[in-house]
């Protein structure tokens, strides 16, 4: 008689051990923001055609984003709302989601990563969650304000988000690096840029490398070694002076509204703007199951 009750719980373990994420009739979207185990957007990931649709719908389902910044960071902004345009309504976004956006909310917290000090914007954040419970992705973008940094300063501010990581383990917080300031890879920017880029690497934590997408253009071509500032102009004879800029090269020689969209991107060129929102959609599909891959 034993055997026969066996058979039952025999099947169930049968049947349910073939069962995984990955066969879930309802496909992406239906869950609730995903683990990660460590993104970094740089500028490898600046090609928005790669993007899978269904993680660009899944985005739009999943996603409560709260994203805040200055003027800097306005480009990620400036590149999503010209893609719009652009690409077409897949890539439409706004506070509350309606109409199948994407629910970002832009400005959602006042100031940045430095403004009006170095630790503020956590306190903001703290309260903005409480009254926002919807909200399960924050970001906040620096201003100049890593070009002064010390290192202190920059492990205040890793800390202050590995804080608030602990506090609201539903929430994923996106970390960033400063822009571009003209001082090269010998200079304090780059190097306070290189201590955030290991701690993230080193923790498995969601980076938003906004120095590194600059650093390149569309073509894979690296200008971080001739001292390229924020608008994109390089040192392009090694003589000390900016005298070039790769973005207005790029764009020139290449066809507006096919290869590139115009935009009016805070302190720089439109395809930096550009790259910036193909790289925030490849952010966003991640966070939303993408693999990457």
């Amino acid at each position: 008689m034993r055997a026969i009750y066996l058979i039952p719980i025999l099947l169930f373990v049968a049947l349910t051990a073939g069962c995984t994420k990955e066969d879930d009739p309802d496909g992406p979207g239906t869950d609730p923001v995903v683990g990660t185990d460590g993104i970094i957007i740089d500028h490898t990931t600046v090609k928005l055609a790669a993007i899978p649709s269904e993680y660009i719908s899944a985005a739009k389902q999943k996603l409560h984003i709260a994203y805040s910044h200055t003027s800097h960071g306005s480009q990620l902004i400036t590149g999503m709302s010209g893609l719009v345009t652009f690409k077409g309504s897949a890539y439409s976004w706004n506070n509350g989601g309606t109409d199948g956006a994407l629910d970002l909310h832009d400005y959602a917290i006042q100031g940045d990563l430095g403004n009006p000090d170095r630790t503020t914007w956590a306190s903001r954040t703290r309260t903005y969650l409480a009254a926002n419970t919807d909200v399960n992705v924050v970001m906040w973008s620096w201003c100049g304000q890593v070009s002064t940094a010390s290192e202190n300063d920059i492990s205040t501010y890793l800390n202050l988000m590995n804080d608030l990581e602990k506090d609201f383990p539903k929430v994923k917080f996106v970390y960033m690096t400063g822009h571009l300031d003209g001082t090269g890879l010998t200079g304090n920017l780059h190097l306070r840029n290189e201590q955030i880029r290991k701690y993230c690497r080193d923790n498995k934590k969601i980076l938003y490398d906004f120095a590194d997408i600059e650093s390149y253009n569309p073509d894979g071509v690296y200008f971080g070694n001739k001292k390229a500032n924020d608008a994109c102009a390089y040192d392009s004879d090694g003589n000390g002076s900016l005298d070039a800029n790769w973005a207005i090269e790029w764009q020139n020689s290449h066809t507006k509204g096919v290869d590139w969209f115009e935009c009016s991107a805070a302190h720089s060129q439109p395809v930096n703007a550009n790259m910036k929102a193909y790289a925030a959609w490849w952010l966003w599909a991640r966070l939303a199951g993408w693999d990457g891959k």
